[in-house]
């Protein structure tokens, strides 16, 4: 797929990756982006840019039906970024409840699985373009200090795959950006150093461009996947020794 002319939709486009995201779209010559947060203000410092490209619309992820409403609102959407997520850097059992795991469930997995549903269908039309899900390198190996948020990427990475296999007969390809911890504000209390957001978007572009199945941007998430590869034990006995402060 061709970045250039493509029309995308960014969601939580309002920092971090996500903005980053639009940042390489425009440069790369998207005709259009969608660009969606929960709160629409959160979206100013893009509408100062006033970019005609640029098209906000509210969207809170954990709701299905205002995912179903993006989908109507924008039926011409060729390239679904699901970028938003949520880490409460909780442990599974020294967790004070649910709460946080089941916000990390409903974000980073529910959410991308209804904009995927939502979208689908337009995808198609459009001759199937293409998915982003930015996962994490958590998806692969669990650390105890982000134990529920692991679990959570872990379930977004088994239904990427299974919605690859759903949609490939459409022409929907689904890339899975898998990246170490990155420079936001959700990375900050992850060991250094750290991926730039714009690596990640970058990379995640690239892959998509390529026609991947998944990406590890970056040359430190390149090396961790290599170990990984090598010696999935080693990696995850290393990862597992970050563990949680007790609350």
């Amino acid at each position: 797929m061709n970045i250039n002319g493509s029309v995308a939709l960014v969601t939580g486009a309002n920092r971090g990756i996500g903005r980053a995201f639009v940042d390489e779209l425009l440069k790369r010559g998207a005709s259009k982006i969608y660009i969606t947060a929960r709160d629409p203000a959160s979206l100013s410092e893009f509408l100062k840019l006033k970019d005609s490209r640029l098209v906000p619309l509210t969207l809170d992820v954990t709701k299905e039906a205002e995912a179903l409403a993006a989908a109507a609102d924008a039926p011409d959407v060729t390239l679904l970024i699901n970028n938003a997520g949520f880490a409460g850097f909780h442990g599974a059992i020294s967790a004070p409840d649910l709460s946080t795991a089941r916000q990390e469930m409903e974000v980073n997995y529910f959410g991308p699985l209804a904009l995927i549903r939502a979208f689908a269908p337009g995808l198609a039309a459009s001759g199937g373009g293409a998915i982003v899900n930015v996962l994490s390198f958590l998806s692969l190996v669990t650390m105890p200090k982000a134990g529920t948020y692991s679990a959570s990427k872990a379930a977004a990475r088994a239904i990427t795959r299974s919605a690859r296999a759903e949609l490939s007969s459409q022409g929907t390809a689904i890339v899975a950006v898998m990246p170490v911890q990155v420079e936001t504000d959700m990375g900050r209390d992850l060991p250094e150093p750290r991926l730039t957001p714009q690596e990640v978007a970058a990379e995640a572009l690239d892959g998509v461009e390529a026609g991947a199945d998944e990406v590890f941007p970056g040359e430190l998430t390149r090396q961790t996947a290599a170990a990984f590869a090598k010696d999935p034990k080693g990696v995850q006995a290393h990862v597992a020794m970050v563990l949680p402060e007790r609350v």
